[in-house]
């Protein structure tokens, strides 16, 4: 039986990785875990890149989370968003991740703010609370990084650029209202969310029959439209905060 299982996993290596996934999504579970095996070391990478420590799969909780992280990737990617599976699954990892150490009140650091400040020996309580706050801010910044620069390649994709969106977002607040309004009206509707996830582009034509603008109108606003999209369709924790009751 071991035998049979090696023999099937030396074959599975041969097998392109996005077609493995497609198997596991199938319900073949000697793939599931063939993947969850083989991508370990990528799983453990992603992770201590969150952490910004080494993880060690057998003693951190961080690493449990990234495995189930990894797990559903496989189960939730498809290949029309656009991306590598890997690339996907970095993703899915990191805001699991994330969401896990601010679950816990963690701090991605080589070592823990504890073991850096020795609070007992602190006899000011605002020292104490402006050293948390230091480490706080610090690891939002980091994570503000993270999806600005995943935001970039996105717009990269539909050849837009942080450039682009600075020189065409609308000047007014009622003008970006109903941009932000139009991203939210394709992002809701799987027909259009589809075609412009294929295209790169604003579906013009369906769009102008859809909603109150003129076509002009569209076009003029195209490049924040797809902008809006791009966030509301991705993982964007922080970028999606900027868009709180706006366009609703």
């Amino acid at each position: 039986m071991i035998g049979g299982c090696v023999l099937k996993h030396e074959l599975l290596k041969e097998v392109p990785l996005e077609e493995l996934v497609t198997r596991a999504q199938s319900g073949d579970e000697d793939t599931q875990n063939y993947l969850l095996k083989k991508y370990q070391p990528f799983i453990a990478k992603c992770v201590s890149e969150v952490c910004k420590r080494y993880i060690d799969p057998e003693r951190d909780d961080e690493f449990s989370i990234g495995l189930t992280a990894f797990n559903d990737a496989m189960r939730l990617f498809s290949p029309e968003r656009g991306s590598s599976f890997l690339t996907f699954a970095n993703l899915v990892i990191k805001r699991k991740v994330i969401d896990y150490i601010r679950s816990q009140n963690k701090y991605p650091q080589s070592i823990s703010l504890d073991e850096t400040y020795d609070e007992e020996n602190m006899e000011n309580p605002t020292e104490i609370e402006a050293v948390r706050d230091k480490y706080q801010q610090e690891q939002e910044g980091w994570y503000r990084r993270e999806e600005i620069l995943d935001f970039k390649k996105k717009l990269a994709t539909y050849k837009l650029s942080i450039a682009d969106l600075v020189e065409v977002a609308p000047k007014h607040r009622d003008a970006r209202e109903t941009a932000v309004s139009i991203a939210r009206l394709i992002h809701d509707n799987h027909e259009l969310s589809e075609y412009v996830e294929q295209k790169k582009k604003l579906p013009i034509k369906q769009l102008s029959s859809k909603v109150e603008v003129s076509k002009k109108t569209l076009e003029r606003n195209r490049k924040f439209i797809l902008a809006i999209f791009i966030i509301l369709r991705g993982d964007y924790v922080f970028l999606k905060d900027y868009l709180k009751g706006v366009g609703q």
